[in-house]
């Protein structure tokens, strides 16, 4: 197997939660299989999530924390997003990351549109991975809300600037899940970590 460079995002404000812990399980999991692998971890960035008074003509300056969320994403071949599901979204503090970090100039290109209109995106050549975690059995999710937050990940943000395919694993029941349900998860992802799928 080739060996690739991964950056691990864990999109949980908290510190410790499942969400985590599936984030460091596929990065373990990766690096014991001879990857190369970054790892961050949304609640130790420190910045600024409202993208405010900016515009992408004079965009806010980028803080440190998130100046290395950009340079690690250009860094890496595969990108892994661990994020729970509130409310039918990702947490408030991940859209911020995404509002303030994917930028024109980085990202994808506004100068450059195909026939629909699109910005040319900027970061293709990565694959991605979703570990998805919520409540909301898939089934629920797919036949009451369209697959929303999944299309969302997948082709409004990871396609929209080149990631693709960014393939998904949704864990549901994650709140109360039934009794040796976790242990089953977090063997599914290191074998998804070993792989570097």
């Amino acid at each position: 197997m080739a060996r690739k460079r991964i950056f691990v995002l864990d999109g949980h404000p908290a510190e410790t939660s499942l969400t985590g812990t599936f984030a460091r399980d596929y990065a373990d999991a990766a690096t014991a299989a001879g990857h190369e692998v970054r790892v961050a971890h949304l609640s130790a960035l420190d910045f600024d999530t409202d993208f405010g008074a900016g515009s992408y003509a004079s965009p806010k300056p980028l803080e440190p924390a998130l100046a290395a969320i950009a340079a690690d994403i250009a860094w890496c071949e595969h990108v892994v997003l661990a994020t729970p599901m509130w409310w039918g979204g990702i947490p408030a503090k991940l859209k911020g990351l995404f509002d303030r970090a994917l930028l024109p100039g980085h990202a994808f290109d506004t100068r450059r549109t195909n026939a629909l209109g699109m910005p040319a995106p900027l970061l293709g050549g990565r694959t991605g991975r979703i570990l998805l975690t919520s409540d909301t059995p898939g089934w629920f999710l797919r036949l009451a809300y369209g697959n929303a937050i999944v299309r969302q990940l997948r082709h409004q943000v990871f396609g929209f600037v080149g990631i693709r395919p960014a393939r998904v694993s949704h864990f549901s029941g994650a709140s109360h899940p039934r009794t040796g349900m976790v242990d089953r998860w977090r063997g599914q992802v290191r074998r998804i970590g070993r792989a570097a799928a």
